[in-house]
């Protein structure tokens, strides 16, 4: 099959697209019948790498340059490159976009939930569902020709509903390019990622781009914050609004959360108040494709906790495990714990390295004021010291404070349990699913679930 996104280049030597198999970008990803677009960004030259993607198997190459290489090379304008990624990343799977029902969820906070939910209820009334987000893939979002082929396998294999997450950087970057979503969900606005947005406004502009007619049909806005408030003023496409209330009117217990949708009693077997926000979200996505709602409210009953969110872990004490990684995040997870438990509150967390510090202070401040200890560790510092992280998480705390510092992230969590006794709560923060922790370049395994379930004695597989 030809592919007019890449018939339409300039090649320097005849090019049969038909060959092509496949688009990448990372040249150890290429293969027999790879297209390689050698693009530019940051500190990475893709040029520098197309003599790997040729001998990995790549059997032409796009680049915004002219290279000498021993396969037929296309150059393409910087500003059109990007466009003719997206179009040959598509076109080479069949335009899988065009089978699927797409909903995109986006927030600062609750994307993996909302999409886990989205996917879980559709399957529970009887559409063939899954997701794709930061529990599939290494990027919340993936790039184009990624995406393009996990959009054809999902195609391939009967589904017909997928709920994707939409990161700020993924709508920044165009990674979403191509796709028109039925239904666009936001979550809410806070403090995170300004190591690259810079400033929040740049930080919603990149979120509000989603409620655009050119990437959505109809979005569903949680107006929980003043971002929010300010979308639906400014959004461009039909919104529907889900109110605070809705979680202020829910009753909540440890295993369980009951609240009003559409007039419906809904009843889910999940804990936390802000899971309230995050099915309420998932409904409303799904009664704006008309499916039923009798049927959705009855299909909440039967969802299941997702990995790494607010997942208890063990009881007595009880453990939560909680991906919670902003000011915002671990605010709502300590104060929900805290007003369902009168025993000592725990919390276990530290700060990625290599990301927005600006909000270290402020999560130490918020878990000061929530918790009865505090146990600062490491998260993922990748290349700054640890230390430095543990010290400016601790400038944040004013006060007296139960503070304890325990870089060692498998001994902070026995720490935490000791303090905890048999009838605290320890809430282990940052890291949620993740089944790794990378230091200095170093990655290991780590897992806060099984760590948690082995200090305790407990089954791994519990």
């Amino acid at each position: 099959m030809s592919l007019a996104s890449l018939d339409a280049l300039n090649w320097s030597t005849p090019f049969d697209s038909s060959r092509a198999t496949r688009i990448d970008l990372d040249s150890r990803e290429c293969r027999a019948g790879s297209v390689f677009f050698a693009l530019t960004g940051g500190a990475l030259r893709g040029s520098d790498f197309a003599r790997s993607a040729i001998d990995q198997g790549a059997i032409a190459v796009v680049a915004s340059e002219a290279l000498d290489l021993p396969v037929p090379v296309a150059v393409v304008d910087a500003h059109e490159i990007h466009q003719v990624l997206v179009s040959a990343s598509y076109e080479i799977v069949g335009n899988p976009q065009n089978s699927l029902r797409l909903i995109g969820v986006t927030g600062t906070n609750g994307k993996t939930s909302v999409a886990t939910f989205v996917a879980e209820l559709a399957q529970l009334v009887g559409l063939s569902a899954t997701s794709v987000g930061t529990l599939t893939h290494a990027r919340t979002t993936p790039a184009p020709p990624d995406l393009a082929r996990t959009l054809a396998a999902a195609r391939d294999a009967g589904v017909e509903l997928v709920a994707l997450e939409v990161s700020s950087h993924a709508l920044d970057q165009g990674r979403v390019d191509g796709l028109v979503f039925d239904v666009a969900l936001f979550t809410n606005l806070t403090h995170d990622h300004l190591d690259y947005h810079e400033t929040m406004d740049r930080y919603f502009a990149a979120k509000a781009s989603l409620f655009t007619p050119a990437r959505s049909r109809v979005g569903v806005v949680y107006v929980g914050d003043e971002y929010a408030q300010r979308l639906l003023d400014e959004a461009q496409i039909p919104l529907r609004s889900i109110s605070p209330e809705v979680a202020h009117a829910a009753t909540v217990a440890l295993s369980s959360v009951t609240f009003s949708w559409h007039s419906h009693d809904v009843h889910a077997p999940l804990s936390g108040r802000y899971n309230v926000v995050n099915v309420s979200l998932a409904l409303e996505a799904l009664s704006c494709l008309g499916i039923d709602d009798d049927a959705l409210v009855a299909a909440v009953s039967a969802l299941s906790p997702v990995p790494g969110r607010y997942e208890r872990v063990a009881e007595n004490p009880t453990v939560i495990v909680d991906y919670a990684h902003t000011p915002d995040g671990l605010e709502t997870v300590l104060r929900d714990v805290r007003s369902l438990s009168d025993a000592t509150v725990v919390v276990v967390f530290g700060c990625g390295g290599d990301r927005d510090r600006e909000k270290r202070p402020a999560m130490g401040a918020i878990a000061a004021t929530y918790a009865d200890v505090v146990i600062v560790t490491n998260d993922n510092p990748r290349s700054e010291n640890p230390t430095e992280i543990a010290d400016q998480i601790e400038s944040g705390i004013t006060g007296p404070c139960d503070l304890e510092r325990v870089l060692d992230r498998r001994a902070a969590i026995a720490r935490g349990i000791e303090r905890a006794g048999e009838h605290g709560v320890v809430l282990i923060a940052g890291k949620g699913h993740e089944k790794t922790q990378e230091t200095a370049g170093t990655v290991v395994e780590f897992d806060d679930v099984r760590v948690a379930r082995e200090l305790l004695g407990r089954k791994v597989s519990e």
